[in-house]
């Protein structure tokens, strides 16, 4: 069982900068993907960010120069830098992972989610 802790989330005015972070632990042998979605009240659960285990990073459109998501394999740790923040961004921000756990099984994971509000 894989267990995944955020933290960063708040309220910031437009414009302004936060940082997420997200920590796996638990029967991990390997992370190959790991990343953020958001939901925001009434919309689905989209895509913010994710990167893989040798770097690979994909962005959403609307975080493009913005954000900044990045990894520490050893410590199963993600970081989110979001920067330029607008209303827009409001929402529940989810951390994910995929991989394997220490049986060889495949696992997804999803965090508790942290609140992210910008408004003046």
């Amino acid at each position: 069982q894989v267990q995944l802790v955020e933290s960063g989330g708040g309220e910031v005015q437009p414009g302004g900068s936060l940082t997420l972070s997200c920590s796996a632990s638990g029967n991990i042998f390997t992370i190959f993907t790991m990343g953020w979605y958001r939901q925001a009240p009434g919309k689905q659960r989209d895509l913010v960010a994710t990167i893989t285990s040798g770097g690979s990073i994909n962005y959403a459109d609307s975080v493009k120069g913005r954000f900044a998501i990045s990894r520490d394999n050893v410590n199963h740790t993600v970081w989110l830098q979001m920067n330029s923040l607008e209303a827009e961004d409001t929402a529940n921000y989810y951390c994910n992972t995929r991989g394997y756990s220490t049986l060889y099984r495949p696992f997804e994971a999803w965090g508790q989610g942290t609140q992210v509000t910008v408004s003046s």
